[in-house]
């Protein structure tokens, strides 16, 4: 199952490693999905992941998007999409879009639409309910 991950989940994950995020990041790292990146996501993560605020988990971080990356599937989006008013949100969709991914994933729902055209946009505990994998 292919999905995209916002930022915010990664960050989640590095900050409540109990938490569903983190079972979610876990998952993609495991092999069990598929994680699917842009080079624009790429970017984002690394921009706000390694932030100065961040430090106290850098380690972790670090650790995590290594992983991460390892298993993501590389995409280039060929689609421009201006649905969101963060721009920064429209590329994780294109990323979604061009990747076909089932689902986008996201602890900030407010900016995002809950679907667009065959990707369903939900947080991590909506992926756990919707999808079947636990």
């Amino acid at each position: 199952m292919r999905v995209v991950l916002d930022t915010n989940v990664l960050l989640s994950a590095c900050w409540k490693p109990g938490g569903l995020e983190s079972k979610l990041v876990s998952l993609a790292i495991a092999g069990v999905l598929t994680p699917c990146v842009s080079p624009a996501v790429l970017a984002e993560y690394r921009d706000v992941l390694f932030r100065p605020k961040f430090a106290a988990f850098r380690g972790l971080a670090l650790e995590t998007l290594g992983s991460f990356e390892r298993m993501a599937l590389l995409v280039q989006p060929t689609v421009s999409i201006r649905i969101s008013p963060d721009d920064d949100d429209n590329r994780f969709i294109e990323c979604a879009v061009s990747a076909k991914a089932e689902f986008l994933v996201s602890g900030n729902l407010k900016d995002y639409p809950p679907s667009y055209g065959e990707v369903r946009i939900v947080n991590a505990r909506g992926f756990f309910e919707l999808s079947s994998v636990q």
